[in-house]
């Protein structure tokens, strides 16, 4: 009896940061690519093997997946592909500007099946101001591979609040985004991480006012093209939601592969450091304590629109207030974040999961 859960492979590799990201990639010559290749395929087979484990979802984040370089993809999925699901949804990460049509060609040909490109923005200053090295026209060309080679499930990343936007260019970049065959939208906020090049000289950025407006418009302009918000910060057509990431929100199985990732099995959280060179050589995992308890399944379903049964509230008195206050919405079973609850939603989860 196979144990199916979900499978993240990290690909830490980038040719430069961007001056927000603090996720564990670095530029790599391709000798290192190649060993990296062949350790996540030897540890992939040994979890499979002791673990009994089939994927039904499979995600390659980054770093910038497609700079592992077309013959390590090739081997990557080769190796991936046996133990996935007859109906798995596989979704790889590619910047717009590093997605060439041959190696799109080589993710589909290998099983991928839902691509997501780092679009951000469509205005060149606030790409420039993020340390991104696109185009527009990059990522149009992107999307048309992506079609091209057989890959229809497309999602787009867009970024609020960052430097220089305005209201009308981040209606300007919204509706670029659905000019496009486009079925899934990441809307994130930007957050100044800790030791990241723009947390250290901070240029202007818009308001916090602002920056609710950006995300409250977001919202509606997407819902009135037909991409519901079923996540705070993702939405989609229906039947386009990224399974592999509603798997995490559900507290749901999955194998984190690569150093920095996490994983969730047999009900332990463990992970790996943020060592490429501990990874390739003999990865150790750091036991991060028991997965799954009521508070975490509150925590992580309050994310989602559909939000959490009302019997798992310790206190159904303050979910009462924050109804009132506009923040939560219920139908009397369920109760579940409002756009403007979404906006500050670490305040209304902690008041919900601590009464």
């Amino acid at each position: 009896m196979h144990n199916t859960v979900g499978l993240y492979l990290h690909i830490p590799f980038c040719d430069a940061k961007c001056v927000y990201c603090d996720f564990y990639s670095a530029p790599a010559d391709p000798d290192t690519k190649a060993a990296y290749t062949a350790a996540l395929c030897r540890e992939l087979e040994r979890w499979v093997r002791e673990g009994q484990l089939q994927f039904d979802t499979v995600y390659l984040g980054g770093g910038t997946p497609t700079l592992l370089g077309d013959d390590n993809l090739k081997t990557l999925l080769a190796a991936v592909l046996p133990h996935t699901a007859s109906n798995a949804e596989i979704t790889c990460e590619a910047n717009p500007a590093s997605a060439l049509e041959s190696t799109l060609r080589v993710l589909a040909d290998g099983g991928v099946n839902r691509v997501s490109f780092g679009l951000q923005s469509c205005h060149a200053n606030e790409l420039a101001a993020l340390g991104r090295r696109h185009t527009a026209a990059d990522f149009s060309k992107a999307v048309h591979a992506a079609n091209t080679v057989g890959i229809a499930r497309i999602s787009a990343d867009v970024m609020l609040g960052i430097p220089q936007q305005t209201h009308q260019s981040l209606e300007q970049t919204l509706q670029f985004v659905l000019s496009h065959p486009i079925q899934h939208v990441s809307a994130y906020l930007l957050k100044l991480e800790d030791g990241t090049p723009l947390a250290k000289s901070p240029p202007p950025l818009p308001d916090e006012d602002t920056v609710c407006d950006l995300y409250l418009h977001t919202c509606d302009t997407l819902r009135s093209a037909g991409l519901q918000r079923y996540e705070i910060s993702n939405f989609a057509v229906s039947g386009q939601e990224s399974r592999h990431n509603l798997r995490y929100w559900q507290c749901r199985e999955y194998l984190g592969l690569g150093p920095a990732a996490h994983s969730f099995l047999n009900g332990r959280r463990f992970y790996l450091p943020r060592d490429l060179q501990a990874f390739v050589t003999a990865p150790q995992y750091t036991d991060d304590g028991a997965g799954g308890d009521t508070e975490e399944k509150m925590m992580l379903g309050l994310r989602l629109a559909d939000g959490i049964d009302r019997r798992m509230l310790p206190d159904p008195a303050a979910a009462e207030r924050l109804c009132k206050g506009g923040l939560l919405a219920s139908d009397g079973n369920r109760i579940w974040l409002t756009d403007r609850g979404a906006l500050v939603s670490n305040a209304v989860i902690t008041d919900l999961i601590c009464s």
